[in-house]
């Protein structure tokens, strides 16, 4: 069971449907994860459907009604494109990666069909569409007992996750733990020795890598 969860004010945007993605992916990839937080969503959610049943109905202007249906109908498409474009973290075709049972719905919609690209030696990534404004999602396999390159954060990165674990100095995280690292941390992650780890990651305004291993990769590894 995770040991860690969202901040409380993630979950409550989650269950209001405030929560874009890819911050909406995570946490309901998480939710498949943690019945802890998907009681706390539906309590969220309960208590938001109660705020809702005490506000007034605000009366209908006389032919209010007409004048919307005529705008959707307005509005409606005439008929239905040949190849109609995915949304910007819609399901993928069938898979072609065989994950085994380790990535969970809803992201492994997300990632069926795509391929591995390899950042490193030790770690490997799949880059999800994003349509947020200076935000990247990586599903990322860090090979057992390797480690992501030293770094820091020039906003919020957050981590979940999927299989396997890893450790850096705050401690160990396990599935469906979600780890969120700030500007004011630097760490080295390091996967266990005895299993890939697996994890889902969400970047807002990238990360800054440290030392000349970092700098290296970094030529290889836009983030």
């Amino acid at each position: 069971m995770s040991q860690r969860h969202p901040p409380e004010d993630m979950l409550f945007d989650h269950a209001t449907g405030a929560l874009a993605d890819p911050l909406g992916l995570l946490v309901a990839t998480h939710l498949t994860l943690c019945p802890e937080c998907r009681g706390e969503t539906r309590r969220l959610e309960a208590v938001g459907g109660a705020l809702l049943d005490q506000i007034d109905p605000t009366p209908l202007a006389p032919g209010g009604l007409d004048r919307l249906l005529a705008r959707l109908d307005e509005s409606a498409p005439q008929s239905a494109p040949q190849s109609a474009p995915q949304s910007a973290l819609g399901p993928r075709p069938a898979a072609t990666i065989d994950f085994k049972g380790l990535i969970p719905e809803p992201l492994l919609s997300h990632v069926q069909g795509s391929q591995w690209r390899k950042v490193n030696a030790g770690i490997d990534e799949i880059q999800l569409p994003c349509a947020a404004p200076g935000m990247t999602a990586q599903l990322l396999r860090i090979r057992a007992g390797a480690s992501v390159p030293r770094h820091g954060h020039h906003g919020r990165e957050f981590t979940l996750v999927l299989a396997g674990g890893f450790s850096d100095h705050r401690g160990r995280y396990g599935r469906g733990d979600l780890t969120v690292a700030d500007s004011a941390l630097t760490h080295t992650p390091v996967a266990d020795r005895d299993q890939d780890c697996y994890c889902l990651a969400v970047v807002d305004g990238g990360l800054r890598l440290a030392g000349p291993i970092g700098r290296m990769v970094s030529l290889f590894w836009k983030f």
